[in-house]
């Protein structure tokens, strides 16, 4: 699977697949139009694998569809209620806005990083705070989204557990998102799950039309 498209100034690219022999993932991605200039970016990894792990993540990717503009905890809480009667999800939220600042909250193991131009190779300057739990089941309280500051450039980056955590090592910056993200599965995908990876990037502003 892999999507990718633009949403104004934001350029965004998704790549998965399904654990090999599987027919169906329980990773899963989500992109919405979050008004005001903010695109909310999601990864949802069903537990387990199979349908019933893609039936977790569909609930998740339909109530974030339905309450885009919602805060990241009060989106995380929509989710672990819809999902009360599946096997839950590990879930990570990021909203990448154009002032120039990302937004994240996780609960699980889905990674999300920032990823800048650096001397030598890209280097992480930021990553995600993740929580334990499993939305669905056990969501924890207190949730906190953090913030933090970006630059045109830089990359975000969210993946599953099925994408080795070294994938970000030696990428190359200059490439589109698409080109990434399908690089990133080809070379870093574990054959033992599923998995999928996103990557998002401010392209500065200079009017871009969205695509999606």
């Amino acid at each position: 699977m892999r999507e990718d498209g633009f949403i104004g100034a934001i350029e965004w690219a998704v790549a998965g697949r399904a654990l090999p022999g599987q027919r169906v993932s329980g990773d899963r991605s989500v992109v919405l139009d979050a008004g005001g200039g903010s695109v909310l970016f999601a990864v949802l990894d069903g537990l387990g694998h199979g349908a019933a792990a893609a039936d977790a993540s569909d609930r998740a990717a339909q109530v974030l569809s339905e309450n885009r503009a919602e805060p990241l905890d009060v989106l995380m809480l929509l989710c672990h209620r819809a999902m009360a009667d599946t096997r839950g999800a590990a879930v990570s939220l990021a909203v990448f806005d154009t002032s120039d600042k990302v937004t994240w909250l996780g609960v699980g193991n889905v990674e999300s990083r920032i990823v800048a131009a650096a001397p030598g190779k890209p280097a992480v300057r930021a990553t995600a705070l993740l929580t334990g739990g499993i939305v669905g089941y056990l969501l924890p309280p207190n949730l906190q989204p953090q913030t933090v500051a970006v630059r045109p450039g830089d990359l975000l980056l969210m993946s599953t557990d099925g994408i080795t955590t070294d994938y970000a090592d030696g990428i190359d910056l200059a490439k589109p998102t698409s080109e990434l993200t399908a690089g990133i599965l080809a070379r870093h995908a574990k054959d033992t799950d599923d998995a999928l990876v996103l990557a998002a990037r401010h392209r500065g502003h200079t009017g871009t039309k969205s695509r999606t």
